[in-house]
């Protein structure tokens, strides 16, 4: 008994022993992706998916253990064929995923094709102050109103759905969309670069829907989708209340003002833009320097 504790002792010291830089950095970036991985199935479908196959797994384990051949026979068509069967089933939430991998900072990192921050301070400063102040306007009114914010994920889909106006953001622009019983008040505004680019636009349910509370509306509700589905800042004004709120990486906050709503969109649209452009400027520059070398 000593003797069998000894040896697998050893066996496993002899492994740490053979450890080498490469097992460690392979190590990490698979605990990594999994930690991650579990982070994006969680309370989602996948979440109930993952407890499915682990269940079959057991299944054949234990048919494999028992010599049990019908099951075994089965259990290897259905891993055969499940996985091409997952990717039909669960492609709206492998396509979220993805895109949330697309949005890290790995991925973001544009310093081959960079953009000028002072050109994007231009594009967005006179956009902000005309949606706050028509964000005030239709909440003293309690006029219901959705106003798409586009980062960097591009909303083609959305503004395939919607009428496209490509007009200078105004008050009286925001106001006439939003006017009650007008064909384009109850769809959303999706505004790229400081223009209004489309009105009347179809937004995505969120994922989880019904989890969200229940005294939330149908634009709380859509707002909450889009920005699940994208980076962009989703603006909501409530019909019954006035209220503004704004809808950010899947999470709704509210109780917003002009002030407050001016001071987000411009750290969020302008301030994040220069410090990532910096960022993106000084690594092109550390690349460039190291090339030169």
């Amino acid at each position: 008994m000593l003797q069998s504790i000894q040896e697998t002792l050893n066996s496993i010291w002899g492994v740490f022993l053979n450890i080498r830089i490469n097992d460690i950095v392979d190590i990490i970036i698979l605990y990594f992706l999994i930690y991650n991985g579990i982070k994006l199935i969680r309370e989602t479908r996948a979440q109930q998916l993952t407890k499915g196959i682990a269940v079959l797994l057991g299944s054949y384990a234990v048919a494999y253990l028992f010599n049990l051949n019908t099951m075994r026979f089965l259990l290897k068509l259905c891993f055969q064929w499940g996985f091409l069967a997952l990717i039909i089933l669960f492609q709206p939430e492998l396509r979220r995923m993805l895109e949330k991998v697309g949005r890290t900072k790995i991925a973001e990192l544009s310093f081959l094709n960079p953009q000028d921050a002072t050109s994007d301070e231009m594009k967005w400063s006179g956009a902000i102050e005309a949606i706050c102040d028509a964000a005030q306007n239709l909440s003293s009114s309690k006029t219901g109103a959705l106003i798409i914010c586009e980062r960097k994920t591009k909303l083609g889909e959305q503004i395939a759905t919607g009428t496209v106006l490509n007009c200078t953001p105004s008050v009286a622009v925001f106001g006439n969309i939003f006017y009650p019983n007008t064909p384009l008040h109850d769809g959303a505004v999706i505004v790229r670069d400081g223009i209004i680019l489309a009105a009347g636009c179809f937004l995505p349910r969120p994922q989880k829907d019904e989890l969200i509370n229940k005294q939330l509306g149908s634009r709380h509700r859509a707002a909450i989708g889009m920005s699940e589905n994208s980076d962009a800042l989703v603006i909501v004004v409530s019909e019954e209340t006035g209220a503004i709120s704004v809808a950010e990486n899947g999470e709704l906050t509210r109780g917003y003002t002009k002030e407050s709503l001016k001071k987000l969109l411009t750290s969020s649209l302008i301030t994040d833009k220069e410090s990532s452009s910096g960022k993106e400027k000084s690594l092109a520059g550390r690349v460039f320097s190291r090339w030169k070398k």
